[in-house]
């Protein structure tokens, strides 16, 4: 026992200046000394501790600052390359915790490792951290296993099956296996926090969508892909999708108010043309998927005038007239 307690020195002495050390916390080699006693009831000596800080920064390359250089203690700084930034951390816990395609309980044990990077100072600061959101998370376990077995199909060339379910209100309000398709994965893409896998379905030569959360008891299968699509042309589907509605673009042509401006650029990108229309409104020529163009701009429609193609503005005419039906 007493050897791998000598052997383990360094780890002791490395994981309390990764906790307890920084530059507003340097600490003595007494200091250490006791953490260690603490935390993992081993004995060293601070000769014992001295030796192994210089093998840390001397030999394995760890940016620890010494009592000799700064003239208090020991800590050690972040690593640019390997360590994040505690904002950084701090914006992978937002992520996780807003995120609706992930189960609380799995948000909040990914929150816990993500602490476990930080030092005691940082994690005290976030110590009364509370989530302020809607309850839209899904209760699907399976989504991180999806994103793993689907991007290990994507590199194996695999096809893959699963369940796939919509909510349904038949006597009452429940989701319901709507089909089980064979699908070819070709990408992961996120939209509007959450996922979905671009594929083609068994059959078939389009391209389709799925979104994870909605995907059960999805297996990968050794049967290969038979359908090859370029780079180029899963690029060009993901760019094409607006709410999700991917498939061939056509030029689009709206007439927007100028608060819309910002919004327009986070949904569609700036490979857009903006020309001024007057001094509240612009117009917006965009190639994208009509169907989700339409189901954008619907969600605007007080707002947002279809100039072109045609066939686009009347059906906004014709959806306008059968709403209006329904409120007189």
């Amino acid at each position: 026992m007493e050897l791998y307690e000598k052997n383990g020195n360094i780890l002791y002495i490395l994981n309390v200046l990764k906790k307890y050390s920084d530059e507003n916390h340097k600490l003595s080699a007494a200091e250490i000394q006791r953490k260690i006693q603490e935390i993992y009831n081993v004995e060293i000596d601070p000769r014992t501790i001295r030796r192994n800080i210089n093998l840390l920064k001397y030999k394995l390359d760890y940016d620890i600052s010494t009592r000799e250089e700064n003239r208090e203690g020991y800590y050690i700084n972040r690593n640019p390359d390997t360590d994040f930034e505690p904002g950084e951390i701090r914006a992978i816990i937002d992520t996780f915790s807003y995120a609706n395609y992930i189960v609380p309980s799995i948000a909040k044990n990914i929150i816990t490792k993500c602490k476990t990077m930080q030092n005691i100072y940082e994690n005290q600061k976030i110590k009364n951290y509370k989530i302020y959101a809607n309850d839209t998370k899904t209760d699907n376990m399976e989504v991180i296993k999806n994103i793993e077995d689907i991007s290990n199909a994507i590199e194996n060339l695999n096809k893959i099956e699963f369940e796939y379910w919509k909510y349904d209100i038949t006597t009452k309000l429940e989701k319901k296996i709507v089909s089980k398709p064979k699908v070819t994965p070709y990408a992961i893409v996120y939209n509007k926090q959450e996922f979905y896998m671009i594929g083609i379905k068994e059959g078939n030569d389009n391209f389709y969508n799925y979104r994870l959360d909605r995907i059960k008891n999805l297996k990968q299968l050794q049967e290969k892909r038979t359908t090859t699509k370029t780079s180029a042309e899963i690029k060009e589907y993901a760019e094409s999708l607006v709410e999700m509605f991917g498939g061939k673009k056509h030029e689009i042509e709206a007439i927007c108010p100028n608060f819309l401006l910002d919004t327009i650029f986070d949904k569609f990108g700036k490979n857009i043309t903006i020309i001024k229309n007057d001094d509240k409104t612009f117009k917006l020529i965009v190639d994208a998927n009509p169907m989700g163009f339409k189901m954008w701009a619907m969600r605007n429609i007080d707002c947002v005038e279809v100039i072109r193609p045609e066939s686009l503005r009347n059906e906004m005419k014709e959806i306008i007239k059968e709403a209006k039906k329904r409120y007189e």
